[in-house]
């Protein structure tokens, strides 16, 4: 009986939920992130992204998310600017009260699937998903002033 009721609890707290298994769905695959813009705020923004490079190398950057093992990469291009190169990430989507919009986290991990960073991550809010766009949204403060960078991308 005991072990009956942990293996429902273990299914049960393991499980996604519908709205989140369609999500990852439509993430899962190769997209360009297409462009970086800044909401909430005037001027110009040298934003360093993901504690990893400038916006301005992100922008044409291909990104892949595999569903079946929540793992993925980003690629940068090489530049007088920009340290070319994947980026591995585990991913996956997070569900959020009633009112708040699904946020998609990743963090780094080496080529073997190793945690780097001591498994510190980002989390994105997914403002618009579709099979062929998605938008995602970040707030930060600058200068104790609120500013939301949203990425903008095209399915390949």
């Amino acid at each position: 009986m005991l072990l009956g009721l942990l293996t429902v609890f273990v299914l049960n707290a393991c499980s996604v939920s519908k709205s989140v298994r369609n999500q990852q769905n439509l993430i899962s695959g190769s997209w360009t992130l297409e462009n970086i813009k800044y909401e909430n705020n005037t001027g110009a923004f040298n934003a360093v992204l993901f504690n990893d490079a400038s916006a301005v190398c992100f922008e044409g950057s291909d990104w892949f998310f595999r569903d079946n093992n929540s793992t993925g990469r980003y690629t940068i291009q090489q530049g007088s600017l920009c340290e070319g190169g994947d980026r591995f990430i585990r991913w996956s989507v997070v569900e959020r009260p009633e009112n708040y919009k699904a946020q998609l986290q990743f963090k780094f991990i080496d080529e073997k699937f190793k945690d780097l960073d001591a498994g510190r991550g980002y989390r994105l809010e997914i403002s618009e998903l579709s099979a062929a766009e998605m938008i995602l949204k970040s707030n930060v403060s600058v200068d104790g002033l609120p500013i939301t960078i949203v990425y903008e991308f095209l399915k390949k």
